[in-house]
């Protein structure tokens, strides 16, 4: 059996378009898009998802200007501007 996705979206990553679709989260989206890292350590190691369920933050992203933005619960939106979260 196929899933049948919904409508493309487009969204920016650090400037960079990416495309998604009505229905499935940022996350989704970005790993599709294969981002190497949605955030950085204070370290400055890269940071991805870990739960993809929201109950953790390793996947938290800035979108229009909002931090601590949880990329696994976020509907991918047209139009959206989302950059890494930098921990300071």
């Amino acid at each position: 059996m196929t899933a049948t996705r919904g409508p493309a979206v487009t969204f920016h990553f650090e400037g960079q378009p990416v495309t998604g679709y009505c229905g499935e989260t940022l996350a989704t989206a970005l790993l599709a898009a294969q981002v190497s890292a949605f955030g950085l350590t204070r370290e400055g190691t890269p940071r991805l998802p870990f739960c993809n369920m929201g109950t953790c933050f390793d996947c938290v992203v800035t979108v229009d200007g909002q931090r601590l933005v949880r990329a696994c619960l976020t509907e991918a939106r047209d139009g959206l501007c989302v950059t890494r979260h930098e921990a300071t």
